[in-house]
């Protein structure tokens, strides 16, 4: 298929294409973080993994900043090269790198000064406060290959060739699940061994993206100026990248800004949360995916003056959304209990048990709100329309943390998840009347 199929082939065909490599990818990057808790639940105990779990809100809002800033970084990447402007492109593609690395390296810094308090902050249960601040310790090490690697994930996205870091993702997760295993079980080096484990895979992945990365924009002419930082750029994708930065991290701000509450309801609780929280972030893969993929599909598609394409392409997605929300919701109406039992094992406690299974059965039901909010922040961000983007996704942030901070604490942790959907609900309301006012596709021809 030639590279500028998002902008030729039929909608459907188009955005599968570019979507399932996508999905396939994230799921195994997912999966980084899912066996570092199946491993410490199944070889270390319920502690080990409240321990993970505890820390995992807090992690999360990092990958999703540097997810975000990759794909909003990508937008302005994608646009050059719809209209096939490649000097700029490179030139785009330099300065996200540049002010990434930074960024990462800033970021890594306060969180290794910080690590112990910031999980004192949280209310971190007693029992499993030490082995969370060393897990959190040694990924802030890694944090720079995360940025990197996503980064340069979504470039390769940006260019349609979203085969490749499905490649590499591939690679990398087989890696750390090794690895894990033998720091672990053989090893014994617990918590730590999974967070070292992670740490090196990742690097290693974020070396080889680095090294196809440049052998691909070699194929494209134009240099892309002198130096490798332009602030011309930064400010183009600035604009995008933080709105973008903050989509991406609304679920996992939310889960950081609650995850006190859940901590305040002890180990046991935290662990079947956590169980249930990695399943979630699952399911919620093929949504981001095609959020992601609707961004860069906007984004071509307007670079090359094709604005019925969009609106083509943004109805297919609601097909789309609705096909993989049924196959979630009977996945885990079905599978809650096994699901869980991955992580907890036959010993884990009831407490956990009712915990997981009562957030996975309930959570079910809303994935397709999830991904209609998703798709149409897609075409905002893909179109650069960002003040209602950023406004629909504070409202989907505030009302999950009033909910869940005002509720679960008289009435029970399951207010935590019942404040989801309610935000995620909110969050497509206002994104879709923005869509449908058209003002998206006047953004880029001012």
């Amino acid at each position: 298929m030639g590279k500028e199929y998002l902008i030729q082939e039929k909608p459907l065909k188009a955005l599968m294409v570019f979507a399932l490599p996508m999905i396939i990818g994230n799921l195994f990057q997912q999966f980084y973080t899912m066996v570092d808790s199946v491993v410490v639940g199944r070889f270390v105990g319920e502690q080990a993994l409240a321990a993970v779990g505890a820390s995992y809100s807090l992690t999360t809002v990092f990958i999703s900043v540097a997810i975000g800033g990759g794909v909003g970084a990508s937008v302005i990447t994608s646009q050059y090269f719809g209209a096939r402007q490649y000097g700029k492109m490179k030139t785009s593609v330099k300065t996200a790198l540049a002010a990434f690395a930074v960024v990462s390296v800033v970021l890594g810094g306060f969180g290794l000064l910080f690590s112990r308090q910031i999980m004192v902050w949280l209310n971190t249960p007693p029992e499993a406060l030490s082995q969370a601040a060393e897990y959190l310790r040694i990924y802030f090490l890694g944090l720079p290959f995360l940025f990197m690697y996503n980064i340069l994930s979504s470039m390769f996205n940006a260019l349609g060739k979203s085969r490749i870091p499905l490649c590499l993702l591939i690679f990398s997760s087989v890696f750390n699940m090794v690895l894990d295993v033998i720091l672990v079980r053989n090893a014994g080096m617990g918590v730590a061994g999974v967070a070292w484990a992670t740490l090196i895979a990742q690097g290693i992945s974020a070396a080889c993206s680095a090294m196809i990365f440049l052998r691909e924009m070699k194929k494209y002419e134009g240099s892309g100026g002198k130096g490798i930082f332009d602030r011309t750029e930064f400010f183009n994708m600035t604009r995008i990248a933080l709105p973008s930065i903050l989509q991406q991290s609304t679920v996992s701000i939310g889960m950081m800004l609650v995850q006190s509450v859940v901590n305040s309801f002890g180990a046991e609780m935290l662990a079947g949360f956590s169980a249930g929280m990695r399943v979630e972030s699952i399911c919620v893969v093929p949504m981001a995916a095609m959020g992601n993929v609707m961004s860069s599909y906007t984004a071509q598609n307007i670079g090359a003056g094709k604005y019925d394409r969009v609106r083509q392409g943004y109805r297919t997605g609601y097909a789309i959304v609705f096909s993989f929300a049924a196959i979630l919701c009977l996945w885990l109406e079905t599978c809650h209990r096994p699901l869980i039992q991955m992580f907890l094992g036959e010993e884990g406690s009831a407490a956990a048990f009712q915990t997981g299974t009562g957030y996975l059965r309930f959570i079910g039901w809303f994935f397709v709100l999830i991904g209609l909010k998703m798709i149409t922040d897609g075409v905002l961000r893909g179109a650069g329309d960002m003040k209602m983007f950023t406004v629909a996704n504070l409202v989907n942030l505030g009302i999950r943390v009033v909910i869940a901070v005002t509720c679960a604490p008289r009435w029970g942790i399951a207010f935590v998840w019942m404040a989801v959907p309610v935000g995620w609900l909110a969050n497509y309301l206002i994104s879709f009347g923005e869509y449908r006012t058209g003002k998206w596709n006047l953004v880029t021809k001012k």
